[in-house]
């Protein structure tokens, strides 16, 4: 019997300096690794507050210690204040806590940070997309906005309740409660010695609506008393108030992303992609793309391809692995208005997919493409072409017409071209 050799393949030390974090609001458990004269490997752990002059002594630590690069989880937010002080003097590498488990049982801070620094040390960590601080504040900002315009939403559906609670039916007359008419109609009724006559209601309608001022007099007449106007005006303030904060918002957004109007201008005639948008979107992936090599690593970064998941030979369910990412969203609001819109490719192309895969598999396909155009507008300074609608109808042409030819003749006809 031959005798069974030794396995002693090793894995490569990727850095022999590196140190691992593990990061909490209160606390960060540091483990550095380094390396002896004899090759032999060291550990150092120490702890941490997280008060900023805490976190300057983990970074001269560090310093010291001439360590280049350091690995912590994405905890929430509280890596983000580490961040802050170590960023521009050690390369970091936030990792996704799902990628980096430990080993059960063995679950502490300290442990923990002692993995981290293990796996960094011989490269088995993959590191998350970090932007730039102006990438970052643009995406603060956008975020924001987005957080106020769905309270807006929020606030304003409250307005409808009140109108339905008080036989108010303004909206069903108006399509839109809160276009010129019906603010007029709103103000007119927070108004407390404001008789409401038709003579009012036709100084309040505007444009089309100047012909429908005896429906608007019948839609405004209900129980409407003093209990309803007090919460209709509070709900007022607060739209008034979060529509200034939208607005300011979106000036200092326009402000700092100056540099990018050309990129704007040319994300700005891809379907379902307007200005506000474009701001989203820079904001998300910054206006290089640089860390991501191929749309095929920036679509799995967003979630919108799905997952890899085979054993024995077996395809199992592909569903992405990321299952709330805030660009993802973005992308499929930015899909749904593309396949609105009529005439583009991506309408027709939508339709086709759904018959097939149904309308959320679908829209997250069209998503997928808009996001491969997305990233040659970007990365390669390429401008957006509509193929068209009628695009995909024609590019099968050929195919259709065999199969056609196929089908008549089985069934005994021959199918010849119209001649004029």
């Amino acid at each position: 019997m031959a005798k069974r050799q030794k396995d002693t393949r090793l894995l490569s030390v990727i850095h022999p300096i590196c140190c691992g974090l593990d990061v909490h609001k209160e606390k960060i458990s540091a483990c550095l690794i380094t390396t002896d004269q004899a090759g032999n490997e060291e550990h150092e752990i120490r702890e941490f507050g997280s008060f900023t002059d805490e976190l300057i002594g983990l970074r001269e630590w560090l310093l010291a210690s001439n360590c280049p690069i350091v690995a912590m989880e994405s905890t929430g937010v509280y890596w983000r204040p580490v961040h802050n002080i170590i960023e521009g003097y050690l390369e970091v590498i936030l990792v996704n806590a799902r990628h980096v488990k430990n080993v059960p049982g063995r679950k502490t801070d300290i442990e923990d940070s002692r993995w981290l620094a293990g796996l960094l040390r011989v490269g088995l960590v993959r590191g998350s997309f970090i932007p730039e601080k102006s990438i970052r504040h643009w995406r603060e900002l956008g975020r924001s906005r987005k957080k106020y315009s769905q309270s807006l939403g929020d606030h304003k559906r409250r307005v409808h309740k009140v109108f339905e609670t008080a036989n108010i039916k303004i909206d069903s007359v108006v399509s839109d409660l809160f276009g010129v008419t019906g603010r007029n109609l709103i103000k007119l009724l927070c108004a407390e010695d404001s008789e409401i006559s038709i003579e009012r209601i036709e100084q309040c309608a505007k444009g089309s609506l100047r012909s429908k001022v005896t429906e608007l007099h019948r839609s405004i007449q209900g129980f409407f008393e003093d209990h309803h106007r007090f919460l209709l005006m509070s709900l007022m303030r607060m739209i008034s108030i979060i529509e200034t904060e939208i607005a300011i918002i979106t000036e200092r957004m326009q402000a700092m992303m100056t540099s990018c109007d050309d990129i704007i201008t040319r994300l700005d005639a891809v379907p379902g992609i307007n200005e506000v948008s474009a701001q989203y979107v820079l904001g998300e992936l910054g206006s290089t793309l640089k860390e991501f090599d191929t749309s095929g690593s920036l679509a799995s970064w967003s979630g919108l391809c799905p997952g890899n998941n085979e054993s024995a030979g077996k395809r199992h369910s592909g569903k992405s692995p990321v299952r709330k990412h805030v660009f993802k969203t973005i992308m499929v609001e930015i899909a749904w208005a593309a396949v609105k819109t009529k005439g583009t490719y991506y309408r027709d192309k939508y339709y086709r997919l759904r018959s097939r895969l149904g309308p959320r598999k679908a829209i997250v396909a069209i998503a997928h493409r808009i996001l491969k155009a997305i990233y040659a507008i970007i990365k390669h300074g390429e401008q957006y072409k509509e193929l068209g609608e009628e695009y995909l109808a024609k590019k099968n042409a050929k195919n259709k017409i065999a199969i056609l030819k196929r089908q008549a003749k089985e069934l005994g006809y021959q199918l010849a071209p119209i001649t004029d």
